[in-house]
C-alpha cells in the first residue's frame, strides 16, 4: 500500500478533484497517479471507477497481444504477452491475492488462523497450484481467441480486464463486511451502494455487448455480454464463500475475485 497523505475537513469532493479515478488507478495499477484522498467517500468513488482502471489495463494488454499477433508471432506468444501485461501493471498483486486466498481456503483452518496464513509472505502448495492452473487457463483461452483472429483476442483481453475490476466494485457493495480492521479490504468494504453497483454492472455489460456487436455482429454482442455476466457470477460465488470462511473480505480476496472474474470471462468467450 502506498504512503498516502492525511485527509480531513476542507478536502474537495471526489467529483470535483478526480479523487475517484485517482483512487482507482493509484490502488489498482502501477500508473504514476498520486492518491490525494483516503477516506470512505474517495473509496466509494474509486471503486465505482474500478472498471475504468480495468479498461486502461485491458487496452494495453490488447495492444501488446494484438501487435504481436499482427506481426505473425502466433497465438501462443500473443496470449502470453496479453496475460503478462495485467500482471506487470498490477505488480502481480491480484495474482498474489489469488495465491494467498487459495492458501487460506485450502488450509481448512478457522477464520483467524486462515487469515494469519494469508498474511504470510510465502506461498503454500494450494497457492502455487491455483496460480499455475489459472495462468494456464488464461493463456490457453487467450491463445484460442487469437487463433480465431487478432480482433477476437484483443477484444477478449479488454473485456476480461474490465470484468475483473467490475467484480471488485460489486464486492465493495454495502452489506459485505471486512475480515480485518485494516488494509485495503477494510478501506473499501461496503462503500458502494447496492443500486449503484448493480447499475454500473448493467452499464458495463451493455458497453461490452455493444463492442462485441460492433466487431462481430449480434452473436458477438450476446457472447460478450455472457462473458461479462459469467465472470461476475464466478467472482460472486467465490466472494460468498470467502465471506462465510473468513467473515468478510480482505485485499487478498479482492485480488482473487479479479483473477477469477477475468478467467471465467475468457473461458466463456472461447466457448461457442
Amino acid at each position: 500500500m502506498r504512503n498516502l497523505p492525511p485527509v480531513g475537513p476542507g478536502y474537495p469532493s471526489p467529483v470535483n478533484d478526480l479523487a475517484g479515478p485517482r483512487f482507482a488507478l493509484g490502488t489498482l495499477t502501477v500508473f504514476p497517479v498520486r492518491v490525494t484522498r483516503w477516506d470512505r467517500e474517495a473509496a466509494r468513488a474509486g471503486m465505482l471507477w474500478a472498471p475504468g482502471a480495468g479498461l486502461a489495463v485491458g487496452l494495453l494488454a490488447a495492444a501488446a497481444g494484438g501487435l504481436l499477433s499482427l506481426l505473425g508471432s502466433g497465438p501462443l506468444l500473443a496470449a502470453v504477452a496479453t496475460v503478462a501485461v495485467p500482471a506487470v501493471l498490477t505488480r502481480g498483486l491480484h495474482l498474489d491475492g489469488l495465491a494467498d486466498t487459495a492458501d487460506g481456503l485450502g488450509s481448512g483452518k478457522p477464520a483467524d488462523e486462515a487469515l494469519r496464513i494469508m498474511k504470510q509472505s510465502d506461498i503454500g502448495p494450494f497457492g502455487v497450484i491455483t496460480l499455475l492452473l489459472v495462468l494456464l487457463a488464461q493463456v490457453a483461452a487467450v491463445s484460442a481467441l487469437y487463433g480465431e483472429g487478432w480482433a477476437h483476442g484483443a477484444l477478449g483481453a479488454a473485456v476480461s480486464a474490465v470484468t475483473a475490476r467490475l467484480a471488485l466494485t460489486l464486492a465493495a457493495r454495502t452489506g459485505i463486511p471486512a475480515a480485518r480492521p485494516e488494509g485495503l479490504g477494510a478501506a473499501v468494504a461496503g462503500v458502494v451502494p447496492v443500486r449503484g453497483a448493480l447499475a454500473l454492472a448493467a452499464a458495463v455489460t451493455a458497453v461490452c455487448a455493444a463492442a462485441g456487436g460492433a466487431v462481430f455482429g449480434a452473436t458477438g454482442a450476446l457472447h460478450h455480454a455472457l462473458g461479462v455476466l459469467a465472470g461476475l457470477a464466478g467472482a460472486e460465488l467465490l466472494l460468498r464463500h470467502c465471506v462465510r470462511r473468513f467473515g468478510g473480505v480482505t485485499g487478498d480476496v479482492f485480488g482473487a475475485l479479479a483473477e477469477t472474474a477475468a478467467t471465467v470471462s475468457l473461458v466463456v468467450l472461447v466457448l461457442g
